[in-house]
């Protein structure tokens, strides 16, 4: 595999102050962040950062502080991200859909002491803070959707007063914002962790992911060296930040590639085109779900009528060809993993037959295909897909406070990723499915042990398996099956409305039956695939919270 193009970051300069610094001197005034009709220049996004990284210091917010981060899309979500990378604090995004128990779990995982919340989750926040008395530093954000709402304004300063307990500190933005950037910088190296991103698992919990600069700069980097991202272009996400692909697949390969950032507060299929349209993107990145709803819509005689050259899809579907052809896009396609790192790339100008990959392996990264007995595969056959990294900073990741976790996930000398492929001939990696039980709904992975847990909580549970069913959509769609307390009766809509009380609107169960027995190996393991396999077979007869009516509250 060759380089598009070449970025130039030395490794030295893997650190967000070094980088904000080169690229401010490099562009100046040109555009690097577009927000609502907000623009910042590269000049002004690393003063502001810089000044935000001085409030930090000031509030006792520096080097290896765990900073959790609960709140939406917006300039200062960002700009924060930054700020913190600049003084050596190690953010910890948290899914912003998670809500009580699920919530206090990513929270103390991480050994979060500091907090930032955005207006929108100060409630949710409210409801776990008095159970974590460990976090010292509240800094309130306003993401809401617009500057004139008041009520919101007014609730959150209500709910702000309530958190003030003692020996936890409040602290608006704005107060950090105005610190002097004439601050006495920890030293930072590439060395240093950066961030600690969640992730779920296949047969337990979510984990933290530990990752350090270098390791997070060289993800971005491959982006812009393998998929050929231009100073000309402009890059879209609307994806949300706490997620990986945001964050490293598009706001700092932006950063990185001299070009323009074009972000949204999250996906909308009724605006998606047209703020494409509007702000001259030219790049943008796609997850399944998102591919299928912008193919499912009409044609249109405006379907072409963009400046988009690229759009990255993971994975790539059955009618790319044609979605190539109907919207006038080149597509790119990547295998990459929050655990491990970036794997492959489907390059610019690869072969029509090549189309449905994840592309080859980037330079120092090795893909084998393994079977259960971590025996390889030969062209061809599925397996597990396993990588190793050949240099330092590609990879070299670790799960926070699970070393068990982490030689099991790395043993033999290759990262397993619970994922099945195969590879051809030519070393193109083709992506099959998930192989145990994480769940993927949506563009989110969902962890059927979390939900499991949540359910069996409930009072009159005695057993359960969650597991993933094909939807309408191809794609994974959660199913319980459900064995009642002997005596006891369940109302899957009750049932509902206690799952979305304790975990992410987006793990919460569509599909729920009531079973008298699960089946079982004899080692005690629930066979899923025969419960799937069934269910599959029997969908429209099956209680779907879609055809009761439920609507989610997110």
């Amino acid at each position: 595999m060759k380089a598009v193009r070449e970025v130039g970051i030395a490794r030295e300069q893997m650190t967000y102050l070094q980088l904000l610094r080169r690229q401010a001197e490099r562009n100046g005034n040109k555009p690097y962040l577009v927000f609502e009709g907000r623009h910042f220049s590269y000049r002004e996004v690393e003063a502001l950062s810089q000044q935000l990284a001085g409030g930090c210091l000031r509030a006792g917010v520096g080097k290896g502080r765990h900073v959790a981060l609960l709140v939406g899309n917006c300039p200062e979500t960002l700009l924060l991200n930054f700020a913190f990378g600049c003084v050596g604090a190690v953010v910890c995004p948290v899914n912003t859909a998670a809500k009580g128990d699920l919530l206090e779990y990513f929270l103390k995982l991480c050994d979060a002491s500091v907090i930032v919340v955005g207006t929108t989750y100060l409630e949710r926040f409210s409801e776990v803070a008095p159970r974590l008395p460990e976090i010292a530093v509240l800094i309130i954000v306003d993401d809401s959707a617009t500057d004139t709402d008041t009520t919101v304004a007014a609730e959150a300063m209500a709910t702000a007063s309530r958190l003030q307990t003692a020996g936890r500190r409040i602290i608006s933005y704005e107060t950090l914002a105005q610190a002097s950037i004439e601050a006495v910088w920890p030293e930072v190296s590439p060395h240093d962790v950066q961030a600690i991103m969640f992730t779920s698992g296949t047969t337990g919990p979510s984990k933290g992911v530990v990752i350090d600069n270098a390791q997070s700069f060289e993800f971005s980097i491959g982006r812009v060296q393998y998929l050929g991202l231009m100073e000309s272009d402009t890059v879209y996400t609307c994806l949300p930040l706490f997620h990986g692909n945001a964050l490293h697949a598009a706001a700092v390969p932006a950063l990185l590639a001299d070009a323009t950032l074009v972000l949204a507060r999250r996906f909308s299929a009724r605006s998606f085109w047209s703020d494409v349209r509007n702000n001259g993107v030219t790049q943008f990145n796609l997850l399944s779900s998102m591919t299928n709803i912008l193919w499912g819509a009409p044609p249109s005689p405006d379907d072409r009528r963009h400046r988009v050259r690229q759009c990255t899809m993971v994975p790539v579907p059955s009618f790319a060809q044609e979605f190539k052809a109907r919207f006038g896009v080149e597509i790119v396609s990547s295998y990459s993993l929050t655990d491990f790192g970036q794997g492959t790339f489907l390059q610019p100008g690869s072969l029509l037959q090549k189309m449905r990959s994840a592309g080859q392996p980037r330079p120092d990264i090795e893909v084998a295909i393994l079977d259960d007995e971590d025996q390889p595969q030969p062209p061809g056959a599925a397996g597990e897909i396993c990588l190793r990294a050949h240099r330092a900073g590609l990879s070299g990741r670790r799960y926070y406070k699970a070393p068990e976790e982490t030689e099991r996930a790395n043993r033999g000398g290759w990262f397993h990723t619970g994922d099945r492929g195969y590879l051809d001939a030519e070393g193109y990696l083709f992506f099959l499915d998930r192989k145990k039980d994480a769940i993927r709904r949506r563009g989110e992975n969902i962890s059927s042990w979390e939900v499991e847990q949540c359910i069996a909580a409930y009072p009159d549970v005695a057993d359960v398996a969650v597991y993933a069913v094909n939807s309408e959509m191809s794609e994974d769609e959660v199913m319980a099956s459900i064995v009642c307390r002997e005596g006891r009766t369940i109302d899957p809509a009750a049932l509902i409305r206690f799952c979305e009380r304790n975990m992410a609107y987006f793990m919460v169960p569509r599909y729920v039956e009531i079973v008298d027995s699960l089946p079982r190996t004899s080692t005690e393991k629930v066979q899923k695939q025969i419960l799937r396999e069934s269910a599959e077979r029997r969908l429209p007869e099956i209680w779907d919270r879609e055809k009761a009516g439920i609507d989610l509250v997110r």
